[in-house]
C-alpha cells in the first residue's frame, strides 16, 4: 500500500522541508493544484531532480485540454497527473492517449462522482487508476464516509487511491477497504513533527 504524501497550501521551501523531512517514508510525491498554481511546471522539475527515482504525481485536476495539460505535467518530470471524471470523455481519452507516448500514467479524481456507472464508463475509456476523493471543502461538514469505496468495489482491473482528510486516528478504517494508496497531506505537512507523523503512517500501512 503506498503512502502519497500531498504537497498542497505551501510555499516551495516548506515543500522541500518537508520532502527532507519524510521522504525516507514517502513512496508517491503529489505536487498539489495550489502549489502547481503557484509555481508551475518548475517545481515538479526541482522536485524530480531532487527525487529521482520517487514516483511524483501532478495534481493539475485537468478537466479540458487534456492533450496539452497531460503532456505539460510529463515533460516536467511527473509520472501521474489527474483529470477530473466529470471532463468530457474526449478529454480523457485525449490525457490516456498523452500518458500511453510518454510512457506514464492517468489518475482519474473522482471529486463529485455518486454515480458508479461513470466510474465504469472510465474503466471502459482505459482508466486504470482513479482516486476517491473527499474534497477539502467537503471535510469541513464531517469525516469522509468510507461507504466511498462502493463506487469502485469490484470493478477488475482498477487501482484504487483515497484522499480526504485522512489521520493517524482515521487511517485504520481506510486501511480496511484495501486501497492501493492512501494520500494524506495536513495531517502530515501541518503536523508538528512531520517526520515522525509520516512515520506512524507507513508503519500502520506495513501492518
Amino acid at each position: 500500500m503506498n503512502l502519497q504524501l500531498a504537497l498542497d497550501r505551501l510555499t516551495r521551501e516548506e515543500c522541500f522541508h518537508i520532502l527532507k523531512e519524510t521522504g525516507e517514508f514517502v513512496d508517491w510525491i503529489e505536487v498539489g493544484t495550489g502549489v502547481i498554481k503557484e509555481y508551475g511546471m518548475s517545481i515538479i522539475r526541482e522536485i524530480r531532480k531532487k527525487y529521482p527515482h520517487k514516483t511524483i504525481v501532478a495534481d493539475m485536476k485537468t478537466c479540458d485540454a487534456g492533450k496539452h495539460e497531460a503532456s505539460q505535467a510529463f515533460e516536467a518530470g511527473a509520472d501521474i497527473t489527474t483529470v477530473m471524471a466529470f471532463s468530457a470523455d474526449q478529454t480523457i481519452t485525449e490525457t490516456l492517449k498523452a500518458a500511453e507516448g510518454f510512457g506514464k500514467r492517468i489518475m482519474i479524481d473522482l471529486l463529485g462522482v455518486t454515480d458508479r456507472n461513470r466510474i465504469i464508463e472510465l474503466k471502459a475509456l482505459g482508466a486504470d487508476l482513479v482516486s476517491l476523493h473527499f474534497g477539502k471543502d467537503m471535510q469541513v461538514a464531517g469525516e469522509m464516509d468510507t461507504d466511498i469505496f462502493s463506487l469502485t468495489k469490484g470493478i477488475p482491473g482498477l487501482e484504487v487511491a483515497v484522499a480526504g482528510g485522512i489521520r493517524l486516528d482515521t487511517l485504520a478504517d481506510i486501511i480496511q477497504k484495501n486501497p492501493d494508496t492512501i494520500i494524506v497531506g495536513s495531517a502530515i505537512t501541518k503536523a508538528e513533527n512531520p517526520y515522525e507523523a509520516a512515520a506512524a503512517m507507513k508503519g500502520l500501512l506495513k501492518e
